[in-house]
């Protein structure tokens, strides 16, 4: 499915995208360059974001390699941002090898909540004192189905997703008088290169039969990008605090 491309929708605009070298993120970091955006894509990995440049490159894309969930990486976003930061889309995550409550390693846990969560707090600390300086920003986080039910993920995972809706309304709370909204998106089966497999036999059983039955089909990674951009954007200025499902209904059932 195409989406449309809105021309000069963010010329005046600096975002950072985290994730920005494969799937949600990548489209998202692709979509604010045809629109105008000056964009801080940041990943992981380096070579996804090399490739990202040698497709895309232009002196309005800028990138840095690291883990987003390190306070140092975040620092030195941020300097690459040169500090004035209009918009943020925390798109990295990691999934959780669907592992239920009985069985989820404290590593797991402790990754997949820092990486989902932690990341998201410390980049939206970050962005805070420079948006509040200027009275305005938009940030918005990459929810998930997992945020809207139980049976979408494993039990860190779920959880990291609800925390994020949870810090996304706690966020538009506090600021959102202060002429900066932040919102969500909540994506239901999306084709991205995001590792999703099955680790425990029990969650298989339990879950198999479920998401045959009830998950639509797949959305493509421009489909969200598509919605991510549109809540950064001036065109959604009266939204703040919503979680948006971006699922072909899944939400519904």
């Amino acid at each position: 499915m195409s989406t449309h491309i809105v021309e000069g929708r963010f010329s005046d605009a600096r975002v950072i995208v985290t994730g920005a070298g494969s799937g949600i993120g990548r489209a998202t970091a692709v979509r604010l360059l045809a629109e105008g955006a000056t964009v801080v894509a940041t990943d992981i990995s380096e070579p996804r974001l090399a490739a990202l440049a040698e497709e895309f490159g232009s002196d309005r894309l800028l990138t840095f390699a690291g883990d987003v969930s390190d306070e140092d990486v975040v620092a030195d976003v941020m300097q690459v941002a040169d500090g004035r930061v209009t918009s943020l889309a925390n798109v990295a995550g990691i999934m959780d090898d669907f592992l239920p409550p009985a069985e989820v390693e404290d590593a797991v846990w402790d990754r997949v909540l820092r990486v989902n969560l932690t990341a998201v707090m410390r980049l939206t600390r970050a962005v805070l004192p420079g948006m509040l300086e200027r009275g305005t920003g938009t940030i918005v986080n990459v929810s998930s189905e997992a945020a809207l039910r139980g049976s979408a993920a494993g039990a860190a995972y779920t959880a990291s997703k609800h925390a994020v809706n949870g810090l996304t309304r706690s966020t538009a709370f506090f600021y959102g008088a202060k002429g900066i909204r932040c919102n969500a998106v909540a994506p239901g089966a999306t084709m991205t290169n995001i590792q999703a497999e099955f680790r425990s036999a029990f969650a298989g059983e339990r879950m198999a039969a479920y998401m045959q039955t009830n998950v639509p089909q797949p959305a493509t990674a421009e489909e969200l990008a598509a919605a991510i951009t549109w809540l950064l954007s001036d065109d959604s200025s009266n939204v703040n605090g919503a979680v948006l499902p971006s699922d072909a209904g899944w939400s519904v059932i």
